[in-house]
Parts: C-alpha cells; sequence; structure tokens
C-alpha cells in the first residue's frame, strides 16, 4: 500500500534553493563530481540535502542497489553504492527520479549522505561566469571549437592551382 502524496505547506515546509557556489563533492580524498547547478533542499527541520545534476558526477563509482524508500512528499528514492579504490560504502546515495510534482526540481538529481563523502564549497564571485564560449569575430556566434564551415568554394578547384600559365613563380 502506497502512502498518500503530500504537498509541503506551513506544517511540513520544503524549500529548494540553487546554492550560488562552485561544489565539489569527494569521497575519501578522490573527487566524484563539481557541479555549479545544485539544489539545497530544506525539509522541515532535517538538516539540507545537496543534490547534484547527474551528468556532473562521475557516475562509474555507482552501483544501483535494490534499496528503495517512500517519502509522501517527494516520493520514491532509489539507491546507489558507492565503489572507489576498493572502499564500498553502500546505499551512500540517492535520487528521486520520478518525484512527486512538487519536487520535480530533483528529478534524476543525486544526493549524498553527508558522512560518506565531503563537500568542498567555492563560492562564486559576483558576475562570475562558469563557461566561456569563443565566438568569431563575426559576430555569427560560431565557437571556435568547432568546425568552422567553408564560406567559398575552393578556389584551385577543379582546374587546378590559382595563377595557372600567368608566368608566377
Amino acid at each position: 500500500m502506497t502512502e498518500p502524496i503530500k504537498t509541503p505547506g506551513p506544517d511540513h515546509p520544503i524549500t529548494l534553493t540553487r546554492e550560488v557556489a562552485r561544489v565539489r563533492v569527494l569521497f575519501d580524498g578522490h573527487l566524484l563530481g563539481m557541479s555549479t547547478d545544485v539544489l539545497v533542499l530544506q525539509e522541515a527541520d532535517y538538516a539540507p540535502v545537496r543534490y547534484f545534476p547527474r551528468k556532473d558526477i562521475e557516475t562509474a563509482f555507482l552501483r544501483p542497489t535494490s534499496k528503495t524508500t517512500q517519502c509522501p512528499y517527494k516520493g520514491t528514492a532509489s539507491y546507489f553504492t558507492l565503489y572507489r579504490d576498493g572502499e564500498i560504502v553502500e546505499d551512500a546515495v540517492w535520487s528521486y527520479v520520478h518525484p512527486h510534482p512538487a519536487m520535480a526540481q530533483i528529478a534524476g538529481r543525486l544526493a549524498f549522505y553527508p558522512q560518506h563523502v565531503t563537500f568542498e564549497v567555492e563560492p562564486l564571485a559576483s558576475g562570475e561566469v562558469d563557461r566561456v564560449v569563443r565566438h568569431t569575430d563575426s559576430g555569427g556566434g560560431a565557437s571556435q571549437e568547432e568546425p568552422w564551415p567553408p564560406t567559398a568554394t575552393n578556389p584551385d578547384a577543379p582546374d587546378g592551382p590559382p595563377f595557372r600559365g600567368v608566368g608566377s613563380i
């Protein structure tokens, strides 16, 4: 029998805020992930919980387990065991893959039990840019990290090199 879905309210407040920082999560000194897109969930009188985007975590060190838990406010949590350098911590990480509608923002994100990991928080400076995208001089927005498409046909083809037969060296 599943519990009825409850909505956060004055009797059980839940807030989600974006942490304005670069947050690293480490296990036994090894970096598991780093993100500037961490959501902090504050539920009633519980300790705050950081939820990281899955894309920012090295998921190769996580193995799904059969454990699940139910929260009437958030939904069904699935758990992961953390493996790194021979160290194993069962059910150290959890995720709400399909949370209840009121908690949709945490869908698919990963949270860590703080007794098993270390969080390093580096506040972002005002106006700090997380990613630099280099553009062309034309202002067209094409990144210099990607190959540029040709803007003209090859002047050498199909008749051969330029200036053929004009006496140039």
